[in-house]
């Protein structure tokens, strides 16, 4: 039996995209094969792609980085792993499949009363999101708080759970795409047409508490003199390369040595694949909320599972709001 699942032949434009053909073979050891049943097309995907990250995979291979599905069938040494288990997982790679091989300690249960295109941005753009807040940042009602890159994938989630923390948001956007923020409670700051830092410093004189930068570039260095003493800037974008990260580091070391009581921190959700405790944690408040109702993801598009170059050259026009989901056949 064969199976179908998306390679990246080579750098480049969406058309690098192709589709293969494998043979669907049985899980081993403590392996695990799962059906996907969504799978978010985030940035990483792109960005790896074009090779803008600090260790980019090697060509030929296979890209999707945040995924839900259904135990397919486990390995004998994957004993207590029930087969029709609905799942996520975060396997950086991958993703972008009919089916998928994963370890069975990779394996994330989600509750199955849930849809699994709800979940599917929760894997990474939420869980982001919310250890920013939460973790990084430690934010409590009422905080004054600007989101940079606030209508994508990411930024919407910071939205979202910053909605439900109560904080006071602004947000950097395109003025074609200020409705969303304005729904999710924030002030909304076209960057194409005002200057936000004229506009931030008349809102808040007295400073913000945190920064959120998804976006990267110079934004360190405008926003940063935005915050109070104490206030915190937390930037989560993808360096690009390595010696991005090198650079990341010198401006965190030398902003938190300056005695002005600004600090930078950095985040990155690959520390998941090395640190699971906290994600695990926070992936099962994640999936709670959604149950409750108290969160609900932006989807904007949905596409057919092998659909994914079409869904990545949309991601890549930056018109997006929200998030864009591939779906198997059978929960379109």
């Amino acid at each position: 039996m064969k199976y179908k699942r998306i390679v990246v032949a080579k750098r480049g434009p969406p058309e690098s995209l192709r589709i293969e053909a494998c043979d669907l073979r049985e899980p081993a050891g403590r392996e695990v094969r799962v059906k996907v049943l969504a799978c978010s097309v985030c940035q990483p995907d792109v960005q790896n792609r074009y090779g803008l990250s600090p260790f980019p995979p090697k060509v030929p291979y296979e890209p999707g980085s945040a995924i839900v599905g259904t135990v397919d069938a486990a390995g004998p040494g994957a004993a207590h792993t029930v087969p029709g288990t609905r799942i996520a997982a975060w396997p950086s790679m991958g993703g972008y499949a009919e089916y998928l091989y994963l370890p069975q300690s990779r394996l994330v249960p989600v509750p199955s009363s849930l849809d699994p295109v709800e979940v599917a941005p929760l894997v990474l753009n939420y869980v982001t999101a919310y250890q920013c807040l939460h973790r990084r940042a430690k934010v409590k009602a009422g905080d004054k708080v600007l989101i940079v890159g606030a209508s994508g994938g990411c930024g919407t989630a910071f939205l979202d759970l910053g909605r439900l923390a109560a904080l006071k948001m602004y947000g950097l956007a395109s003025g074609n795409k200020s409705t969303i923020l304005t729904q999710f409670g924030a002030i909304p700051i076209d960057y194409r047409r005002e200057d936000f830092v004229e506009v931030m410093r008349r809102a808040e004189p007295e400073g913000l508490d945190f920064i959120f930068d998804g976006m990267g570039g110079d934004y360190i260095d405008r926003a940063l003199p935005l915050l109070r003493r104490g206030g915190v800037f937390v930037e989560y974008s993808n360096p690009g390369s390595f010696r991005g990260v090198l650079r990341l580091l010198v401006k965190v070391l030398a902003v938190n040595l300056l005695p002005n009581g600004r600090k930078l921190k950095g985040y990155g959700a690959g520390a998941a694949l090395f640190y699971r405790k906290p994600f695990l944690q926070d992936w099962a408040i994640l999936f709670r909320l959604l149950e409750e109702a108290k969160i609900r993801p932006v989807i904007s598009g949905r596409f057919p599972l092998l659909e994914a170059a079409r869904a990545n050259a949309l991601l890549e026009t930056r018109q997006v709001v929200g998030n864009l989901v591939l779906v198997a056949p059978d929960h379109r």
